[in-house]
């Protein structure tokens, strides 16, 4: 970790990402309480909801106001897909993560906003629309947790040494993570969260490892783990190689994320 306590922004233009993220935030939380969800199946058989495609518009057009010379890749946009082919910085956008956390009303879910530079995330802001919370931050900064009634702190890493505390999908428990967290051989404390809270609870240090042994898209993990980078944690292949954005295939690698 190399923190300058630079953004790769201006102060007034961070001030107006986090202004939109509140607004993407809103239109997610309004139809959440509406109940008026709108669930569709995309080709891929995944869920869609109301609240996916408004926050994706509240996003799209706010970004191309303040930084029209920035692209956007978004996941409710599959012709964005091609963005990174042509361009080094763009953004990268997952509306509403946890859209089955959505579904299920476990209020679990995010929203997820990535500014990507050269194959590396470079700054994160994830929302918790229910809780009014935002986290930002990046491995060049720090990260940050900024309560919406008041208040910003900064938030690090911490593992705890007693035992080992995994974190893990509530979605997508499946055996090959199974066999991973049996295979530890300190005593470990499961713990379980849907959507990107999985890598902002270890960036709290709440959390010591989050194995991922499933599919994800790079939309998934681009902001959190820019956010748990800055907090002083990693995220990396199981062959320890760093886990890239922009690649020709949109699926990430198997990854665990966790405290250095």
């Amino acid at each position: 970790m190399n923190q300058t306590n630079e953004l790769p922004f201006d102060s007034v233009l961070f001030e107006e990402l986090i202004s939109l993220m509140w607004k993407a935030s809103d239109a997610i939380l309004e139809i959440y309480r509406s109940g008026e969800l709108n669930t569709e199946l995309k080709g891929d058989q995944s869920p869609v909801t109301k609240a996916d495609l408004a926050a994706h518009y509240v996003l799209i057009n706010g970004l191309s106001k303040l930084t029209p010379d920035i692209p956007v890749v978004s996941e409710e946009d599959p012709s964005s897909l091609r963005i990174p082919e042509g361009y080094r910085r763009y953004w990268l956008i997952d509306p509403l993560d946890g859209t089955k956390e959505f579904i299920n009303r476990n209020d679990e879910f995010t929203c997820n906003l990535a500014l990507i530079d050269s194959h590396q995330t470079i700054h994160g802001f994830v929302s918790v629309p229910v809780q009014d919370l935002l986290y930002h931050g990046g491995d060049t900064y720090g990260s940050y947790r900024i309560n919406r009634a008041g208040g910003e702190v900064r938030i690090q890493c911490q593992r705890q040494t007693a035992s080992t505390r995994v974190i893990a999908s509530k979605s997508h428990l499946n055996s090959e993570t199974a066999a991973f967290i049996e295979a530890i051989e300190t005593p470990v404390e499961l713990i379980q969260a849907g959507s990107s809270l999985k890598f902002l609870r270890i960036a709290e240090g709440l959390a010591d490892i989050y194995p991922r042994l499933a599919p994800t898209c790079e939309w998934d993990t681009a902001a959190a783990q820019a956010i748990l980078e800055g907090a002083g944690g990693s995220v990396k292949q199981t062959d320890g190689s760093p886990v890239t954005y922009g690649k020709s295939e949109i699926l990430n690698p198997h990854f665990i994320a966790g405290v250095q």
